[in-house]
């Protein structure tokens, strides 16, 4: 008998089960389930309203680089220096309000030379990104200021001012 246990096949060998019982008391299963959803619930909330914050500072600073390209665009097509001026704040501010920003919370600096041939001008718009935005709600929170530069160079060959074109 012996033998024919040892010339035998695994498989034909009875391998006793044991019943093994599981009681209905005990927090055996628990461990972690309820804690592990919160912590996920936690992540999420964080994680969305970070998401939120970045594509609102992305939309702000397009919003921004839009207003300054569009003023100065219009500031280097005017014809005076105090026209310029008032004809750029109002290209940026409308520019602004396009974006569905509200112009009075935007800022814009005018510098370098004024409307002269081959004269530099540059433009800067800057606007507070909101914290986050709400559906229904809109922007909530101001955190920081982006703002967006543009330049342009008056056309040397432009009608309608004086002096001679002399650009280096």
């Amino acid at each position: 008998m012996e033998q024919d246990l040892a010339n035998s096949n695994c498989s034909d060998r009875a391998i006793p089960l044991t019943r093994f019982t599981v009681s209905g008391r005990g927090e055996a299963g628990f461990v972690a389930g309820f804690e592990g959803f919160l912590f996920g619930m936690l992540l999420f909330v964080a994680g969305t309203l970070l998401v939120s914050y970045a594509w609102a500072v992305v939309d702000t600073s397009s919003a921004t680089a839009q207003a300054a390209r569009e003023g100065i665009r219009t500031f280097v097509g005017a014809d005076s220096t105090s026209q310029a001026v008032a004809a750029a704040d109002n290209a940026a501010a409308s520019t602004l309000a396009e974006w569905g920003r509200n112009p009075a919370l935007g800022a814009v600096s005018i510098s370098g030379g004024g409307l002269e041939r081959c004269a530099r001008v540059t433009m800067t718009v800057s606007y507070p990104a909101p914290l986050f935005v709400l559906p229904f709600v809109g922007d909530v929170g101001h955190s920081i200021t982006v703002a967006s530069s543009q330049s342009e160079l008056v056309d040397p060959y432009r009608s309608g001012l004086p002096g001679a074109a002399a650009c280096p």
